[in-house]
């Protein structure tokens, strides 16, 4: 997935293919993305896939929805920051439908339910092209979790919708497509 996406940020750039929404989930793989340290490792026997991506080490795995998207900022708004505000909005807008309330933390990227991280955002930048994406925690396996220091945070938790309560996300991915079109 990480070949494909910089392939279609590169087209996008040269205006060869549109603009991409990709929702999707992984079989499980631990990522450590352009900010990752030795140090957050806690099992040092799991496997990381290094990626470009910006932050630190997570996880992926069955039940938790994994939104690719690239996104031409140059027929946009060049403004990262924004993007980044934009993004939180559109989890927390995917959030609220599930009547969750849930709030983004200048000091963590990501978005947070109750001090627990529920969502994290990890983005490039490339010729202001926009691309990789966030991940938001379903019903996957939160003990997948204590092989890393997710995020390179340690003194917060992580939960999911599942974990939450929420039972019924069928409709999920229509939900993210709706309020990621609002970005």
């Amino acid at each position: 997935s990480i070949k494909a996406l910089e392939n279609r940020a590169n087209d996008v750039f040269l205006g060869k293919k549109k603009e991409l929404l990709w929702i999707l989930e992984h079989n499980t793989v631990y990522t450590g993305g352009t900010s990752s340290n030795q140090k957050d490792l806690i099992n040092h026997n799991i496997k990381i896939i290094k990626t470009n991506r910006g932050g630190k080490y997570t996880v992926h795995s069955p039940g938790q929805k994994v939104i690719y998207f690239v996104l031409n900022l140059n027929k946009r708004k060049k403004d990262i920051r924004k993007l980044i505000l934009q993004i939180e909005d559109c989890i927390i807008n995917i959030l609220k439908e599930y009547e969750i309330s849930s709030y983004a933390d200048k000091k963590n990227i990501g978005i947070w339910v109750a001090n627990k991280k529920i969502a994290a955002i990890g983005i490039r930048v490339r010729n202001w092209v926009a691309y990789h994406g966030f991940c938001l925690n379903v019903a996957n396996d939160l003990k997948k979790y204590k092989n890393i220091i997710p995020c390179g945070i340690k003194d917060k938790g992580i939960t999911s919708l599942k974990d939450i309560g929420v039972t019924d996300c069928n409709n999920i991915d229509k939900i993210i497509t709706k309020h990621f079109l609002n970005i």
